[in-house]
């Protein structure tokens, strides 16, 4: 998935000559976090269609925000005590013995679902914070 957009640079000059870049830099994770929850929750929904102990829902996990190649970033991923972060993969691309299971392409399907939410959270929380 791709997107073009024009504008970011002088978007974030002139955020960072209004605000500074502490400011600017926390309002930007707020709403990193706000559409970091918009697709964990549509993550979520997908998961339950093939839920069995419910162990990959419960360990989903968003991490702080971090700079990673000059932009600031949040990642989705499991963590917790029954290591569901080992299978995940199995789920989503399937096996040489069990090809189609049925939670393959659950993260993709989110993804997919939740991209217009989460862009709506994204403006929603840096118009607030403006």
């Amino acid at each position: 998935m791709s997107v073009n957009i024009s504008g970011i640079r002088q978007l974030e000059r002139e955020l960072m000559r209004r605000f500074g870049s502490n400011r600017t830099q926390q309002i930007v994770d707020i709403a990193l976090l706000a559409g970091a929850n918009v697709f964990v929750q549509e993550l979520k929904r997908q998961f339950e269609s093939f839920k069995d102990t419910g162990a990959s829902i419960s360990e989903i996990t968003i991490s702080q925000p971090t700079t990673v190649g000059g932009a600031r970033s949040v990642k989705v991923h499991w963590r917790g005590p029954k290591g569901r972060y080992r299978v995940i993969h199995l789920n989503e691309w399937g096996t040489v013995n069990n090809p189609n299971p049925e939670g393959k392409g659950a993260i993709a399907r989110a993804l997919r679902n939740a991209a217009e939410a989460y862009r709506n959270a994204i403006k929603r929380e840096l118009r607030r914070g403006l």
